[in-house]
């Protein structure tokens, strides 16, 4: 297994089990190591190809297999405009982005979009900051809470309070890169409890704390065996 976060992205390489249905705040790009990649939407219908594109807030279960590839690319950077291009409304198949690398989405991930309109990059940036409050943050970009709340809607497809508990995520994540403990990684990100940590990074990610651990624990050895190599 392997799990990595970059600059507008994170990249889970490795084996999925049964999975549970969940929704990124994020693009999926889920691309099979071999053969094919398989999930269900959530009304039950099934997918199919060689790589499958998720939107943000898109429901969805993978179905077991021994080595996938999956990208999760943040909405507000520049290869997420790529990604908008490509997929509809729901899950797309992307047999183009088969070959994808995480070099290929690290050139981009870390430049804004340049779709999205500015005041929501903003607000977006904003919110790193735990103690903003939504009628403060549209006030700071000069907007109305009620106008960021659709220009959220309809420009990233989710509401800016999910966007916040992704972005703990991330923060919780980076914690465990670290080495940091799940309970401290879980206050980390702000979250109340270890268990609070674990339901929201199930239900956004479709992975726990602790598979995430094994996975940069398998990263880190990879990084180890590769600088012995040089």
């Amino acid at each position: 297994m392997y799990f990595t976060i970059g600059d507008g992205y994170a990249l889970y390489q490795g084996g999925v089990t049964e999975g549970t249905l969940h929704r990124h705040a994020a693009f999926q790009v889920a691309i099979a190591v071999h053969g094919e990649v398989a999930m269900d939407d959530a009304s039950g219908t099934h997918h199919r190809d060689v790589a499958l594109l998720v939107p943000p807030m898109v429901g969805h279960r993978l179905h077991p297999a021994k080595a996938l590839r999956i990208f999760y690319v943040e909405p507000h950077c520049a290869f997420a405009d790529e990604l908008r291009a490509l997929c509809g409304s729901g899950i797309t198949p992307a047999p183009a982005m088969s070959s994808l690398s995480e070099a290929d989405v690290r050139a981009a991930g870390g430049r804004p979009s340049s779709e999205i309109d500015g005041r929501l990059l903003d607000a977006m940036r904003a919110l790193l900051d735990e103690q903003t409050s939504m009628t403060a943050l549209a006030a700071q970009v000069s907007l109305s809470p009620q106008r960021l709340r659709a220009l959220a809607r309809a420009e990233l497809g989710m509401p800016l309070t999910r966007w916040r508990i992704w972005r703990r995520l991330a923060r919780s994540a980076e914690a465990l890169r670290e080495g940091q403990p799940l309970s401290v990684a879980a206050l980390t990100g702000g979250f109340a409890d270890q268990s609070h940590f674990t339901r929201e990074m199930r239900r956004m990610m479709g992975l726990t704390p602790a598979e995430a651990v094994r996975a940069l624990a398998a990263a880190s050895g990879i990084e180890r065996d590769r600088a012995g190599d040089r």
